[in-house]
């Protein structure tokens, strides 16, 4: 036995009667009431429950698929993940939620699996809220969502378009300094951003990531392994999660989202501001994605990111916080889902110091941030170098 003391225990369990064969089942059902007897057997009342781990299987996404159980089961948490290890999924998800609460990502983590035996899977559109109140209303797809995010915001604040085109240019420019970006060789200003086609209005082409094919890796290991690597370790100083919704029309708020609290609990486990921050490696699958993300940073006020860029005098690498020096999503490219692990890709070459071409001159902090879905699915860590 060992006498290392973990935070964590396991204080409740729910299990449901096993059946041959059901009719007419569906697994999102399975999954609820057997995650309710759990919590009620652990003393605690749903809205206590800040962390969720679920399988692969719940019938109704392939894809957001945490984000989808979290939003049908009325959660909104600070941890979440699927564990895909086939039989060792169970026993998998109970070290990853202990070190989760380690971390100090949450307090109370639901682990669950399940699955209905039915002969025919049931139809049943109504599990998910995409299906029932977006898709139906034209509401498809990534582009459609995101320019209503847009328009919500610019009618809120009253930003111009322009003030949106600039983190693309801004994007473009600093993809000049990328040999390996997409759009290396392809500048283009706020007034190229601007006529380009109108995709989805206020969403103009340009304001909209390119998908591309690629890849990127990141090897974390102990401190002690670390001295094999030739270069300077990058340290996580703060991390912070939060799902709030799957579908755009659950969405509790229009004009800010989930990364604001990510970011707040990021920042609070560094002990650091936003503002001290040398290099922001920020998600941007759109240009509203960018605007959003700096004004629910604490940046500036809401509706003052395009003033606020101008007098952070960009986001290039000269600039006072400078922004995705790699050139971004929208200049580097966005190879699927390994998109948002080139921020952090970019945030640990300017924390090494070998971004070439493109360095920051004092780069010890950087705020790296992710987002899944339609602005409800967010991560943030701050990440420091060696000194």
């Amino acid at each position: 036995m060992t006498d290392q003391k973990w935070r964590a225990v396991i204080s409740g369990i729910g299990e449901l009667k096993p059946e041959r064969k059901t009719d007419g089942v569906n697994t999102m059902d399975l999954l609820l009431r057997v995650s309710a007897e759990a919590a009620r057997d652990a003393g605690l009342e749903p809205r206590e429950i800040d962390g969720l781990l679920v399988g692969p299987q719940v019938g109704e996404t392939p894809q957001h698929v945490p984000a989808t159980v979290a939003e049908y089961f009325g959660m909104r948490p600070t941890m979440s993940n699927v564990v895909d290890l086939g039989g060792a999924s169970g026993p998998g998800m109970i070290w990853r939620a202990a070190a989760a609460i380690e971390m100090g990502m949450c307090e109370a983590v639901l682990c669950v699996l399940g699955n209905h035996r039915n002969p025919v899977p049931p139809r049943s559109p109504n599990r998910n809220p995409a299906r029932e109140f977006d898709t139906p209303f034209g509401a498809s797809g990534a582009n459609t969502s995101y320019a209503l995010l847009m328009q919500a915001h610019m009618a809120e604040h009253g930003c111009k378009p322009e003030d949106y085109a600039a983190i693309a240019a801004g994007a473009r420019a600093n993809a000049q300094r990328n040999p390996m970006a997409i759009f290396h060789g392809k500048p283009a200003d706020i007034d190229d951003i601007l006529a380009s086609p109108m995709v989805t209005s206020p969403l103009h082409l340009l304001e909209i990531v390119m998908p591309v094919a690629g890849g990127d890796a990141v090897i974390v290991t102990t401190r002690e392994w670390a001295r094999k690597s030739p270069h300077r370790p990058v340290h996580l100083w703060g991390a912070g999660e939060k799902i709030t919704h799957r579908a755009v029309s659950q969405a509790p708020c229009l004009t800010s989202g989930p990364l604001k609290p990510a970011i707040e609990r990021a920042l609070r486990q560094a002990g650091a501001s936003v503002h001290e921050m040398d290099f922001l490696s920020l998600y941007d699958c759109y240009t509203i994605m960018v605007a959003a993300t700096i004004e629910d940073a604490g940046l500036c006020e809401p509706g003052e990111f395009g003033n606020w860029l101008r007098e952070n005098g960009g986001m290039g690498p000269d600039a006072r916080q400078p922004i995705n020096t790699h050139g971004g999503q929208l200049g580097f490219g966005q190879p699927d889902l390994a998109g948002g692990m080139t921020h952090v890709v970019e945030a640990v070459r300017q924390l090494r110091g070998t971004a070439e071409g493109r360095q920051i001159a004092e780069c010890h902090t950087a705020l790296v941030t992710g987002n899944g879905a339609t602005m409800s699915e967010a991560v943030a860590l701050v990440l420091g170098g060696s000194e």
